[in-house]
């Protein structure tokens, strides 16, 4: 049975008991790599316990240096040996049912030593040299290999002031070491336009990988790229491919030139771009704009061709399959991703422009079932510092974006006899059973991987698309700056992106290129500040209207061709469809951002509505034939009540719980939602009466038993000190406490309760509940990622049991777990393991020393906000408390 053909009730039974594919991934940080059989065996285990159910490996720098008497060695990248642990990876994950994917090089973007400079990413340089009067020859600017003289341009005035519009181009001898020039009786500038190189090196290569980035704009070294690396890596592999090959952030900055540019601009443009050098690199009136407009294009068109269709088609043949993060630099489209088998995204503003949305919009057009998103990439820094909760926290922002796959950024690999924790990428949180918190990652991952499956199901059903103007922002374009999606801000901006959201509808993007390809499958579609547009798609857009479908401007509507040839008649034609447009009454124009929302409302009805007290509340919505699912998000660290009211008129309603499974029958759909902290449920409305796996609790809630004083902890060992036991009166931070003021590790409360039979007779439930927690500030000067502010009761994780039977864990609000079923008359024995982060034994030790390290490899990476690395709160810091509720 395909994805679409699925039942309400086939998904609630494996909503339950998730399927495996839909569990989370990791990336696997080899550091050096300095790998060995048996810890790759071991790590691997220890991440299937955990929940995670593959992970993608990422060679990158080394950590240590290679020491004989350890018996600890840095493996050179691509040797036999290293080539030999990735075969014994991928021998090991499929034994065990687990995926694998496997990056194109090692670090980012591609690139290595076997990159040659001639086939380095490539750049427009700009040299401008000053010219006195009367002088008549001036030496040329030095290049050196692999770069190449374009062209030369002379004009009155200085290099800090001169007219573009007067450049005139002049005799530039190939190879010669001065230029000549008839002479002036004015100061005047020579403007030399070369095919130079960025220079820019790999970022974070193991042993044996450093070296240039590749040109991606170009066919051979793509082409060298994928003989030299991945050749090697998929013979390791034989015959079980790797389920992905996996290409990073194109983070190829500066690259904006391939050495086939001039040729291949003229035959896909028409016209000579060396003629019109002076105005691409600094012309600033309209005619400029449109040539940076059509070099833009061009070089989509180029990386397009020659880097995400290649390695795709080259994954294809290798009997796997492409997955890419497809934004960045160079200038990839949205519709980029449509070239590629796996769309991937980065980042969790849910609520303003976004890379991931970028990705899931595609995968929503182009017929993509699966989006996944690089997800925790700078959580809560420093190392260390990330909680459960977290991980929750951002998640849930990845989900309200469309991802259901995601990819821990991640596991680092750690070597036998490193001291705890352990290693750590230099800016990232770390996943691992080196965290104290671990104890709680096979529910966390659950969680996760109970939503992923959830909203693989059925198709999206955002009604309202956003339009990208991809030809305004190739416009905006300037030597060194050639990324659409780093463009795109200025138009999709967080008010346009929040006055969407409020008036009850998630979004998808889209773009030029998929109008052509899908037309609008959506309801309504939002124009944003669109200038240039081509009379095509505007014909395209005129059909969806005469159709029934709606179109907002903001700001203005179209008026200029986007594009250099025959500009004036093909604008002409622009502003006749935009004015043959503006009198459809389907199609309308406001002001500014800030007026798109109550356009949208009298538009289409809401899908969601809620109050303005939950504006930090998101949904997203999956169809069924039978049924609609909403996945429901509080983003906030404050609790939430607001009315709701669902488009869907299904007959039936209920409630799912991401976290247990259980799902409970509601008397429609509900009225009004309800949120702790970072909470999040799923709302089914559908055609028949579902399964009630879980007993509605209401009523009122009163104190059963006051739990707090008088608990004895037990403190586990750590380095060199014994386990040990106290007795408290009330509980308080262990970090407060000299003697564990450094503890990282697990520490398990103990007491026991005695109930009588009166107690329990006509109880109701009863749930163990540690308070609400205390909220956080947001940090105005925090540069990197998110955390939830929200700081728990438990710090920082829970696993409780009663009289010897595991109840549950706590780890996000609320901070309360229903324990009736296992309390009994008599003694009750509560066990309560309390796990902490690893920072506080960071905190007690001198930071590492790698300057050796950086004396023999070069200073491949640098600890982030090591400064921040401080004890923190740890334990049960406040009452503990029976509730009853009947």
């Amino acid at each position: 049975m395909t994805v679409g053909e699925q039942k309400i009730k086939q998904v609630q039974r494996e909503f339950a008991t998730p399927p495996d594919d839909a569990r989370i991934m990791m990336r696997w940080w080899w550091f050096g790599p300095a790998v060995t059989k048996p810890e790759l065996q071991r790590e691997i285990l220890a991440m299937k316990a955990g929940g995670i159910g593959g992970f993608e490996i990422q060679p990158v720098y080394p950590s240590a240096l290679d020491d004989k008497q350890k018996n600890f060695r840095n493996l050179p990248y691509l040797s036999d040996e290293f080539l030999d642990a990735v075969s014994f990876a991928s021998k090991t994950a499929h034994e065990n049912g687990m995926r694998i994917d496997m990056t194109l090089a090692s670090g980012w973007p591609y690139g290595g030593k076997h990159v040659p400079v001639d086939e380095a990413s490539a750049r427009l340089k700009v040299v401008v040299v000053d010219v006195a009067a009367g002088v008549t020859s001036l030496p040329c600017p030095s290049i050196g290999n692999g770069e190449s003289f374009l062209a030369a341009f002379a004009g009155d005035g200085t290099s800090k002031k001169y007219d573009v519009a007067q450049l005139k181009r002049v005799a530039l001898d190939a190879g010669a070491d001065r230029m000549h020039l008839e002479a002036s009786p004015k100061a005047r500038v020579v403007v030399f336009y070369i095919a130079g190189r960025t220079g820019q090196q790999v970022k974070r290569p193991s042993v044996d990988a450093e070296g240039f980035v590749l040109d991606h704009f170009s066919e051979k070294a793509v082409d060298d790229h994928l003989k030299t690396v991945g050749e090697p890596l998929m013979k390791a592999f034989g015959d079980t491919p790797p389920y992905a090959v996996f290409s990073d952030s194109l983070e190829v900055y500066d690259a904006d030139w391939t050495d086939d540019l001039p040729a291949e601009f003229k035959r896909r443009r028409g016209y000579d771009l060396i003629d019109h050098l002076p105005q691409l690199a600094s012309g600033t009136d309209e005619a400029s704009a449109e040539i940076r407009h059509d070099w833009g294009v061009t070089l989509t068109e180029l990386v397009d061709e020659r880097y995400l269709t290649r390695v795709d088609n080259w994954a294809k043949e290798h009997q796997t399959r492409f997955r890419s993060q497809t934004y960045g630099h160079p200038a990839v489209s949205m519709s980029s991703n449509n070239l590629v088998a796996l769309p991937e995204g980065e980042g969790p503003q849910w609520n303003k422009f976004s890379f991931t949305r970028w990705a899931s919009s595609a995968s929503h057009l182009y017929g993509r079932p699966v989006t996944s998103s690089e997800t925790w990439t700078w959580l809560h820094s420093p190392p260390f510092s990330a909680t459960p909760l977290d991980m929750k926290a951002e998640a849930d922002r990845f989900f309200l974006e469309g991802v259901n796959q995601l990819v821990g950024h991640g596991w680092p690999y750690t070597p036998p006899g490193v001291a705890e924790p352990g290693w750590n990428f230099y800016a990232a949180a770390v996943f691992n059973d080196h965290n104290p918190w671990w104890i709680v990652m096979p529910d966390v991952t659950k969680y996760l991987q109970r939503v992923s499956y959830l909203l693989r199901q059925g198709k999206p059903a955002n009604d309202v698309a956003v339009f990208l103007p991809d030809d305004d922002a190739y416009a905006d374009f300037s030597p060194g700056k050639v990324s659409l999606s780093d463009e795109m801000p200025t138009y999709i901006t967080p008010v346009l992106t929040q006055q969407v959201l409020s008036a009850g509808h998630n979004f998808d993007y889209i773009d030029a290129e998929s109008i052509q390809k899908v037309g609008i499958p959506y309801p309504v579609v939002v124009m944003p500040h669109v200038a240039r547009l081509s009379p095509d798609v505007l014909k395209l857009i005129a059909a969806y209207v005469e159709g029934g479908g709606k179109v907002i401007w903001v700001g203005s509507t179209p008026d200029r061709a986007p594009g250099f040839e025959d500009a004036g008649a093909v604008s002409a034609r622009v502003k006749k469809l935009s004015n043959t447009l503006a009198g459809n009454k389907n199609a309308r124009l406001v002001e500014s951002d800030d007026k798109v929302g109550a356009a949208l409302q009298s538009a289409l009805k809401p899908d969601l509505e809620l109050s303005a007290v939950a504006a930090n509340v998101g949904f997203i919505h999956r169809k069924l034939d039978d049924a609609d699912i909403y996945f429901i998000a509080n983003t906030s660290n404050q609790p939430v009540k607001t009315p709701a009211s669902f488009r869907s008129s299904r007959r039936y309603a209920s409630m799912w719980d991401p976290q247990s499974g259980e799902a409970r029958e509601l008397d429609g759909a509900p009225a009004s939602l309800a949120f702790a902290p970072y909470e999040s449920c799923v709302v089914v409305l559908s055609d028949e009466p579902l399964a009630k796996s879980v007993r509605e609790i209401s009523g009122k809630t009163q104190m059963f038993a006051d739990l707090t004083k008088d608990w004895t902890i037990h403190f586990s060992a750590e380095g060199s000190r014994p386990a040990f036991e106290q007795k408290i009166e009330t509980p308080h931070s262990w970090a407060d406490s000299e003697r564990t003021h450094y503890f990282s590790g697990i520490a398990i409360y103990s007491k026991t309760v005695h109930l009588t039979d009166a107690d329990l007779r006509g109880a109701g439930t009863i749930t163990l509940d540690f308070g609400a927690g205390t909220t956080v500030a947001e940090d105005p000067n925090a540069s990197h990622g998110m955390r939830a502010l929200l700081e728990g009761p438990i710090r920082d994780a829970a696993v409780v049991s009663v009289n010897g039977q595991r109840a549950g864990s706590i780890w996000h609000p609320p901070y309360a777990l229903d324990i009736t079923q296992w309390l009994h008359a008599g003694d009750n024995k509560i066990e309560i393991q309390v796990a902490n982060t690893a920072i506080n034994m960071l905190a007690g030790r001198a930071p590492t020393d790698y300057h050796l390290l950086n004396a023999r490899y070069g200073q491949r990476f640098i600890p982030m906000d090591a400064e921040d690395i401080k004890v923190q709160p740890s334990g049960i810091l406040g009452p503990v408390h029976l509730l009853e509720t009947k």
